[in-house]
């Protein structure tokens, strides 16, 4: 059994990556090694940012390749029947919360789907399951109230909806 890490993602996440390793493979490398070729050509690489540069990109490409095919091959894939199976807060679930304030809600609700790492964007509403938002509010339900610590400070939020 390998001990490499498992990336849990929903199958959306794991049609994004695949996406972005074809575009880093077919164009970006590309790219890349024709700004090496160009910047080679000259003269002194000694003293050429341009290569400089272009080799920092190349050793980011690589390595970004390199990560995406390693979440690919250890890809846990949830899917839509795991988490509809319960009305608690599970990976790949939507919640919509709201923070109380002096046990009152703000009326100022967010929502936020919880993914695996691999796939977490949180601008667009996707945050980790190692966040520690979620990690708080996972394994509650619907009217349960939670304490979050984020980095703006603690609050306590009710859980709205689960979906």
């Amino acid at each position: 059994m390998s001990n490499e890490k498992q990336y849990p993602m929903t199958l959306a996440g794991k049609a994004k990556l695949e996406e972005e390793l074809e575009h880093l493979k077919t164009v970006k490398r590309k790219e890349v090694v024709e700004r090496i070729k160009i910047a080679r050509s000259f003269g002194d690489l000694s003293e050429n940012s341009e290569y400089d540069s272009a080799k920092e990109e190349q050793g980011f490409v690589e390595g970004r390749i390199s990560a995406i095919e390693s979440m690919l091959r250890n890809a846990l894939i949830i899917t839509e029947d795991e988490s509809a199976a319960t009305d608690t807060v599970t990976l790949g679930k939507t919640v919509t919360f709201d923070e109380l304030i002096d046990g009152k809600r703000a009326d100022f609700e967010e929502s936020y789907t919880i993914v695996g790492s691999a796939e977490a964007d949180p601008l667009e509403g996707l945050i980790s399951n190692d966040s520690p938002i979620a990690k708080a509010l996972m394994g509650h339900k619907v009217g349960d109230k939670v304490k979050l610590t984020t980095p703006g400070g603690d609050m306590e939020v009710e859980i709205l909806k689960i979906g």
